[in-house]
C-alpha cells in the first residue's frame, strides 16, 4: 500500500523544446508522435490551425503550439514532430521542435504557476517542473487546446 502512495506523488511528462525554451507535457495525454508529415490546410480556421493530417485512417487536426503561444513561425527540421493528444473531445496534434525526453517529476519538483489575472490574457502553464537540468514549464494543455486565443 505504501509503494502506491509513493507512486501516485509522481507524474511522467514528455519534454519538448520550442525555441530555444523547454515545456512538459504530461504523458497521460498522449496517444503517439510521428514524424513531421504532410498537412493538408483548411480555409478559413485561426492562424495557429495548420490543417489536418491522415493518420492510419483518422483524420486528426494539427495545430503550431509556436503560434498559439504567440511564439515566432515554426521551422520545419528533421527534429519536428507531431504529438497526437487525446482528449474526451477527440484527438489532436500539436507541432513541437523536438521531443527531447521523458522525465518523472515528484509533485514537490513542481512549482504552481499563479498570475494576477487581471488583463485577461490566457495562462497556458501550470506549474514549473525543477530538474537537475534546469527548469521545465508543464504545459496546461485543457487551456493550451481550447478556441480561446490570447488575447
Amino acid at each position: 500500500m505504501n509503494e502506491l502512495k509513493m507512486e501516485s506523488s509522481t507524474t511522467q511528462y514528455i519534454v519538448i523544446r520550442l525555441g530555444k525554451e523547454q515545456y512538459g507535457i504530461d504523458i497521460k495525454n498522449i496517444d503517439n508522435i510521428v514524424r513531421m508529415q504532410h498537412i493538408t490546410r483548411v480555409p478559413k480556421v485561426a492562424e495557429y490551425l495548420k490543417g489536418v493530417i491522415n493518420l492510419r485512417g483518422e483524420v486528426i487536426p494539427v495545430m503550431s503550439l509556436r503560434l498559439k503561444m504567440n511564439l515566432s513561425v515554426d521551422e520545419i527540421t528533421k527534429s519536428t514532430r507531431i504529438i497526437i493528444l487525446k482528449f474526451e473531445q477527440g484527438a489532436i496534434g500539436v507541432m513541437v521542435d523536438e521531443v527531447k525526453e521523458v522525465i518523472t517529476l515528484d509533485h514537490a519538483q513542481i512549482d504552481k504557476v499563479t498570475y494576477d489575472n487581471k488583463e485577461d490574457k490566457v495562462n497556458y502553464l501550470s506549474g514549473v517542473g525543477k530538474t537537475a537540468d534546469g527548469l521545465i514549464s508543464i504545459l496546461d494543455l485543457n487551456v493550451v487546446v481550447s478556441e480561446r486565443e490570447n488575447a
